[in-house]
């Protein structure tokens, strides 16, 4: 592994941040005036390149050196490259459009909803079969206790009592689900 050499010795543990503090002191006012000038006089996205030209400086540093050639010039590049870039990315996006009322623009919370389908799924799921379907024919599909006599070949009588007894095991049911989560039961 090779070393580089500060101040003629060789480097230790702390001597990258040295060198980076180095580089940053030197450099740092030269390089935001280049940005500034590049971004159109934008501070932020000046100090942005900047900073992160740095980052990109210590992840190099063993690459920084006079004989690889002017330091200076290596972080113009990457302060250009990184200018350029976000220029690039702003223009293949989307134009941003900003909601004058932001703060008041709300939707529609569904989670009672779910809820409350859960809950009925869990409901129906504790009825006899038979119960269940008289049930889901009344109160879903909207349909008189004639119409799914016929449809069912039972007698009026029977599919009366089926929806009765099935609306009293589904209030059952629903008293002994947590306080929380109860739904009104169709009656």
């Amino acid at each position: 592994m090779t070393q580089t050499v500060l101040n003629d010795r060789p480097a230790g543990p702390h001597d990258g941040d040295r060198r980076l503090r180095e580089l940053v002191d030197r450099y740092r006012e030269p390089l935001i005036t280049y940005a500034r000038r590049l971004t159109g006089g934008d501070p932020h996205r000046a100090e942005e390149a900047v900073q992160e030209a740095f980052v990109r400086a210590w992840r190099n540093l063993d690459k920084l050196t006079p004989d690889q050639g002017p330091v200076l010039g290596w972080l113009r590049r990457v302060v250009h490259n990184l200018v350029m870039d976000g220029y690039r990315s702003r223009s293949t996006r989307p134009a941003e459009v900003t909601l004058e009322h932001a703060a008041t623009v709300t939707l529609a919370d569904h989670a009672e909803d779910v809820d409350t389908r859960v809950l009925l799924e869990q409901v129906l799921g504790e009825l006899w079969p038979q119960h269940r379907a008289a049930l889901i024919e009344v109160y879903l599909h909207g349909r008189s206790t004639a119409e799914i006599g016929a449809a069912l070949g039972l007698p009026v009588g029977t599919v009366k009592s089926r929806v009765h007894y099935a609306l009293r095991a589904a209030r059952k049911v629903m008293a002994e689900q947590p306080h929380g989560h109860r739904a009104p039961c169709a009656a």
